[in-house]
């Protein structure tokens, strides 16, 4: 069996970072080639007149010590026992005719106040507080992945799931719209339909939400793409090289193997094995053949109703650091057509919790306004002057509304930037512009691939597309996994396990770090 030398990675996100790392942890080359002049892919975030705009970590899932994610991040350097974090107080509060609801971190706080905000719902906001205990055992299986497992493996994780069984036999097939219905306070109706698209399956909104409420999902500061450039250092460090600026445009199949891959410069680069991290939009039809696709994928792609994908329009202002309505909070606007379709509810976040986000007393404050597949298309249909004077004419809608809501904002808004779907699928080459997978919903069976491509011995997929609904903790495990079933598949490396990194492991060439038992799915934000 021939050995793997030398892993080529395609794209520079969490995914594509985390592979490398991983394969460098493992005793491999690794050599990571991505599009764009930054590291991170959609786990960036920019300048704009000094101001920083976040754009991706709303909660990062596996912040409490102790949990297998935690240890995934550690590993490739995104969080450290020094990190510091903003120590969320809240989910995110609902405003409706003058009142709010506050999901809180402090359930029995959360218990409380909704009780109080409608008496009526107390049995149903009591079995929504239990469900969120019990969500708390949902913790994300990232040691390995389940085709990984053995049977001792499948009975502890039963073990630890727990009560949460309860909560999927409950929610797993309803939508949170019709859960919503369950509530009799139309404030608390809305509560359960702000954060998440209605159309996702209850239960997600739980596990979320639990996250949180168990210290297990908050923000280290520094913003986004500080984490990614983290784990950039981490992969020099380790001996890995990246290539910016260098957009793959085909991998070259050679009956049942990759043979190279060719840059948009014509550079054509080798390698013993390939890890694509990319969209599998762009991967399967653009970078090689369409027919290679899984089938779950290509029924994905198909029908859209049942497997939607969701972006956002969304703006950035700068305000007083002082004003600060709540951590994420939601608010209902005269109807506004944004895309293909009216809204009457959009949020607010300020960011004045993280120095990096706040210049000269003032901080950046940003809204989103959820955008679905018709919404892109929408967008997509437009001329380039076209396209900017929707934005132009959004802007000035948008800001009118929140200055509805907040009186003590009127002139006091200073634009910095706005972006739609197309902004998200001309960077990260993000089919329909979303920052997400596949949302999962009662119409669809949750999407999971291993990323194997049949019919290619040497190339595989990695990233949040492989499990829906994507998002951070899918990324950075997946990419951990490509390496560890590459591992097993081409008997590299046996031994024990540990993450000690190449330090002891690659300079001495010793087999003691095992990739095999070291390096499964969820999302974010």
């Amino acid at each position: 069996m021939k050995k793997v030398k030398k892993i080529v990675i395609i794209g520079g996100g969490i995914s594509g970072l985390s592979a490398g790392i991983y394969a460098l942890l493992a005793g491999m080359e690794a050599e990571i080639y991505e599009k764009n002049a930054i590291p991170g892919g959609e786990c960036i975030g920019w300048n704009r007149e000094g101001y920083h705009i976040d754009n991706c970590i709303h909660w990062l899932t596996g912040t409490k010590k102790g949990t297998e994610l935690y240890d995934v991040w550690k590993t490739v350097g995104a969080i450290s026992e020094d990190t510091r974090y903003v120590g969320l107080t809240s989910f995110y509060t609902s405003c409706l005719d003058g009142k709010k609801a506050t999901l809180w971190a402090d359930l029995e706080r959360t218990r409380s106040e909704l009780t109080e905000l409608s008496p009526e719902d107390k049995d149903e906001i009591d079995k929504f507080i239990e469900y969120v205990e019990f969500s708390k055992q949902c913790q994300m299986p990232a040691k390995k992945p389940m085709d990984m497992f053995g049977i001792g493996d499948y009975i502890r994780l039963g073990k630890s799931m727990g009560d949460f069984v309860k909560v999927i036999k409950d929610l797993g097939m309803i939508s949170l719209e019709d859960y919503s219905k369950r509530f009799k306070s139309p404030l608390l109706q809305k509560l359960f339909c702000d954060y998440l698209p209605k159309e996702y399956t209850a239960y997600s909104l739980l596990v979320s939400y639990a996250s949180i409420a168990d210290g297990n999902g908050d923000i280290p500061m520094g913003a986004s793409l500080e984490l990614s450039l983290r784990m950039e250092k981490r992969f020099r460090d380790l001996g890995g090289k990246i290539f910016y600026n260098k957009a793959v445009d085909k991998v070259i199949i050679n009956g049942k193997n990759a043979e190279a891959m060719l840059l948009s410069d014509g550079t054509r680069v080798e390698g013993d094995y390939f890890v694509a991290t990319v969209d599998t939009s762009i991967l399967f039809g653009k970078m090689i053949d369409k027919k290679y696709m899984p089938k779950a994928l290509k029924k994905a792609y198909e029908q859209t109703e049942a497997y939607p994908a969701v972006s956002g329009f969304q703006v950035a202002y700068a305000v007083d650091k002082n004003f600060n309505p709540g951590e994420t909070v939601f608010i209902g606007i005269e109807p506004l057509k944004v895309g293909a379709r009216t809204v009457d509810r959009m949020y607010v976040k300020v960011y004045g919790y993280d120095p990096k986000c706040v210049k000269d007393g003032k901080q950046v404050l940003q809204t989103n306004i959820v955008q679905s597949d018709a919404d892109y298309e929408f967008w997509k249909s437009l001329s380039k002057d076209e396209y900017r004077k929707a934005k132009e004419e959004l802007v000035l809608a948008i800001t009118d509304r929140i200055e509805a809501e907040y009186p003590e904002l009127k002139g006091e808004l200073h634009y910095l930037d706005s972006w739609t779907p197309l902004t998200y699928e001309r960077y990260c080459n993000a089919y329909h512009g979303s920052y997400m997978s596949f949302i999962t919903t009662p119409k669809g069976t949750q999407i999971r691939v291993k990323g194997d491509i049949k019919g290619i011995r040497n190339l595989c997929f990695a990233g949040q597309w492989n499990n829906s609904p994507g998002g951070l903790p899918v990324a950075v495990t997946n990419g951990k996994f490509a390496i560890q079933r590459i591992c097993k598949n081409k008997g590299y490396f046996k031994g024990e396990d540990n993450d000690k990194g190449r330090t002891e492991g690659r300079e001495k060439k010793s087999n003691t770090y095992d990739c095999t038992d070291s390096i499964r799915r969820e999302r974010v934000s």
